[in-house]
C-alpha cells in the first residue's frame, strides 16, 4: 500500500461536506503546511481544488487576516495564466482549518512534465515561459508579487493551457506567529538575492524566479546545487546564472541574454516586472522564428491519480487496491529541486518525494528528450532552417542583382534603339 492510499484511508476530510458546500472526494498532494483535494462545489455542482492549510493557523490571527486578504485579492484577478480563485473559509477555534477554494486544472504540474520528459527544446520552453509571463504581468499589475515561482506551482492541463497557482500564500505564512525557523518561504532553487539577504520581495523578484526556471526548462536542471537549502540560496548573492548554453548544446544565444538579464544580481539591471519579460521573450520568438507548441500535460501526475481515484467506485478499499501503471521515465532522471519546501500547493505524491534532495551527482548536464525527440534533432533542424533561409536570401539578392543590371543596361542604350 503506499502512502498516497494510506493517507486517503486515515484523511477524516476525505468523503466530508466543507461547511456544507464542498464535497472532499480525494487527496491530490499533501505538503507540511497544508493538503490539496480534489473536491465537488455541490451547489454548483462543479470540480474544484480545495486546499486547506494545517489547523495550527486557524489559530493564528495575523495569519487569517492575510489569508483572507490575499485570498480577495487574488480572486479578483483575471488572466488566462492565472489559476482562479473562486472562495476562502475557515478559521476560528470553532470552524474547519482555513481552506481556499480554486479552480480545479485537470492535468499536472511543471515538475512532473519536467521529470518524465526531460528538458525542453526553446520553442517549448518559450510556450511554457509565455502564459507564465502573462499571468505574473496580471499580478504586478495589480501590485501583487508571487514570490514562489517554481515548477510545482505552475500547472498544465490536459488542454495544453499553463497556469501559475499559489499568489499571496508565501506572505500570509510569513505573517503567521507559529512560522517554524527552518521553513525557506519560497524554494531555495528560485529566491532572488534580495530574498535571501533582506526577504524584500518586488516584481523584480518574480522576474529572477523565471529566469531560474528558463534555465532549468532548457537545460534540465538548475544553476546552483548545494548539501543544504540555505547553501543553495546563498550562492546567488556572490554567483551569476551561467549561460544555459554552458550545459547543453543548441541553445540559442537570445535564450542566454533572456535568463542572463531576468537574473542579474542587481534588481535593478533586470526587467522591471514579468510584462516587460514577456515583451522580450515574445522579441526572442519572433527573432528565432520559433514554431508554436502544446504543451503537454504529464501523463503520471498527482491530479490524474486522485480523478481516477475519485471516480472509481467501491470507496477506499477499492482505491488502496489500485496501482497507477508505470511512469514513463526519460534516460537520465531529472531532479526535483523544492520538492520539499512545505509551501507546496500541488506536490507529487510522496512515492516520488524519496528523490527530492540536493545531490551534486544529480544535477550533471544532461541531453536528453522532450516529448520523444533528441534535443539535439531540435538543434540540426534550427541549422538546417537557417541554411535554407540564407539560400533563399541569396537567391533573391541575384535575381535582384540581375534585374538591376538589366535595367541599367537597357536605360544606357535606350537611344541607340530608338
Amino acid at each position: 500500500m503506499s502512502a498516497v492510499d494510506t493517507y486517503q484511508r486515515t484523511d477524516p476530510l476525505v468523503g466530508s461536506l466543507l461547511e456544507g458546500r464542498y464535497l472532499i472526494e480525494t487527496t491530490i498532494a499533501a505538503g507540511g503546511m497544508s493538503t490539496v483535494y480534489r473536491g465537488v462545489d455541490t451547489r454548483l455542482d462543479r470540480p474544484v481544488a480545495v486546499k486547506v492549510m494545517d489547523s495550527r493557523y486557524s489559530r493564528d490571527e495575523a495569519f487569517l487576516v492575510r489569508f483572507q486578504r490575499e485570498a480577495r485579492t487574488v480572486a479578483r484577478l483575471k488572466g488566462d495564466g492565472l489559476v482562479a480563485v473562486y472562495d476562502q473559509g475557515g478559521g476560528g477555534p470553532d470552524g474547519p482549518a482555513p481552506y481556499l477554494v480554486m479552480e480545479l486544472v485537470d492535468g499536472g504540474t511543471l515538475r512532473e512534465l519536467l521529470r518524465e520528459r526531460g528538458p525542453m527544446p526553446p520553442h517549448a520552453a518559450a510556450a511554457v515561459l509565455g502564459p507564465i509571463c502573462r499571468g505574473l504581468a496580471v499580478a504586478h499589475a495589480a501590485g501583487l508579487v508571487h514570490r514562489d515561482v517554481k515548477p510545482e506551482n505552475v500547472l498544465i492541463s490536459d488542454d495544453g493551457e499553463v497556469k501559475i497557482a499559489d499568489f499571496g500564500l508565501v506572505r500570509a505564512v510569513a505573517e503567521a506567529g507559529v512560522t517554524s525557523t527552518s521553513v525557506i518561504l519560497g524554494t531555495a532553487a528560485y529566491l532572488s538575492p534580495e530574498q535571501v539577504a533582506t526577504g524584500d520581495s518586488a516584481p523584480s523578484s518574480d522576474v529572477y524566479a523565471v529566469g531560474v526556471l528558463a534555465y532549468e526548462l532548457l537545460t534540465g536542471r538548475t544553476p546552483f546545487t548545494g548539501d543544504t537549502a540555505l547553501s543553495v540560496a546563498y550562492q546567488r548573492m556572490d554567483n551569476d546564472v551561467p549561460p544555459p548554453s554552458a550545459a547543453i548544446a543548441g541553445v540559442p544565444a537570445q535564450f542566454d541574454a533572456l535568463v542572463a538579464r531576468a537574473t542579474a544580481r542587481d534588481p535593478r539591471a533586470r526587467f522591471a516586472d514579468a510584462g516587460e519579460l514577456g515583451e522580450a521573450l515574445a522579441d526572442v520568438v519572433d527573432e528565432l522564428g520559433l514554431p508554436p507548441f502544446r504543451v503537454p500535460a504529464p501523463r503520471q501526475s498527482a491530479q490524474h491519480r486522485a480523478a481516477t481515484a475519485a471516480q472509481r467506485p467501491g470507496g477506499d478499499e477499492n482505491r488502496a487496491a489500485a496501482r497507477p501503471p508505470a511512469p514513463y521515465r526519460p534516460t537520465r532522471q531529472l531532479p526535483a529541486v523544492g520538492a520539499d519546501d512545505p509551501t507546496d500547493a500541488h506536490r507529487p505524491d510522496a512515492d516520488q518525494q524519496d528523490a527530492d534532495h540536493y545531490d551534486d551527482a544529480q544535477y550533471q548536464p544532461v541531453t536528453g528528450q522532450f516529448a520523444g525527440v533528441e534535443l539535439e534533432e531540435f538543434h540540426w533542424a534550427r541549422q538546417r532552417a537557417k541554411r535554407v533561409l540564407l539560400a533563399w536570401v541569396l537567391v533573391i539578392l541575384t535575381l535582384t542583382g540581375l534585374l538591376a543590371a538589366g535595367a541599367w543596361t537597357l536605360g544606357n542604350n535606350l537611344a541607340n534603339l530608338i
